[in-house]
């Protein structure tokens, strides 16, 4: 496990209630394999959208921000048994995981898609998926999908500890497809000219948010109060286009406030209304 720190700026810190410079570092952790959200950087440590995201969160908030880097599937056991206040990375707001943790709204939206080898026939619908097999990352939607749809399509599952891997099962002719996140997938795509970017399912968009155990109802609004105002500044939309290349319009998360606290219609959902102190 990889673990880094970073520190809100000094002029954050004077400017912060003196309650919150006595405050411990929020503890956090992403998969850090995931690129364009979080992936090895260079110069040492992790970078990424979310590293972006939650050091501007953790500016705001005048505090510090320990973020680890581990395999997504053990990230929310660990958070759930207190290692961490939340997690940075990106995790898709289902139904069964909102029965169980709380999350913020969603500061993206998230799609399922496909990736292919290129020159294989573009997928048309889930009929060419028929008796494929199928790469996922461990422990996420995707493989949750292709397990409920097995038996339907016929499909072999093959589950890896990460993203590059199932990518390299995809180019190395292993699996037929990858099923992963809209933005990784293109992004993985305009990094390795042998993957394409292909089939996006249909009604899978949701919200990509910010979990926390259930009892941290106050973090969780205070942190989305926070994303809220950095909606409202456009911080969220310009990390974006710098990590995933476009510019989001007024009809993307990285733009929308949704009402009251958590993803609306949700378990945890709470409609008191946000009244976040931007400055």
């Amino acid at each position: 496990m990889r673990r880094f720190l970073l520190a809100a700026s000094l002029a954050a810190a004077f400017a912060a209630p003196a309650w919150a410079q006595t405050q411990p570092p929020l503890r956090c952790a992403v998969d850090g394999t995931f690129a364009p959200h979080a992936f090895p950087s260079l110069q040492g440590g992790v970078q990424g959208f979310q590293i972006d995201l939650f050091r501007e969160v953790a500016r705001r908030m005048g505090r510090e921000i320990v973020i680890d880097s581990a395999s997504f599937s053990g990230l929310i056991p660990a958070m759930n048994a207190g290692r961490y206040d939340f997690l940075c990375a990106p995790t898709t707001v289902t139904p069964e995981r909102a029965a169980s943790l709380l999350f913020t709204e969603g500061y993206l939206w998230t799609e399922l898609q496909f990736g292919i080898r290129r020159g294989t026939p573009p997928i048309r619908s889930e009929e060419d998926l028929r008796g494929k097999t199928i790469s996922v990352n461990k422990g996420t939607p995707y493989e949750q999908w292709v397990t409920r749809n097995a038996e339907r399509l016929n499909l072999t599952l093959l589950a890896f500890d990460t993203q590059p891997d199932a990518v390299q099962a995809v180019i190395q002719g292993r699996a037929y497809a990858n099923l992963s996140g809209n933005t990784v997938v293109r992004y993985s795509a305009s990094r390795t000219q042998q993957y394409v970017a292909d089939y996006v399912l249909p009604g899978t968009r949701l919200h990509w948010g910010t979990p926390f155990r259930q009892d941290s109802g106050a973090l969780r609004n205070q942190v989305e109060d926070v994303l809220t105002c950095m909606k409202r500044d456009g911080f969220i939309a310009r990390i974006s286009e710098r990590w995933f290349g476009n510019a989001p319009g007024p009809d993307q998360a990285e733009r929308m406030e949704f009402p009251g606290y958590g993803p609306p219609g949700l378990p945890g959902y709470d409609p008191t209304p946000q009244n976040p102190r931007c400055g």
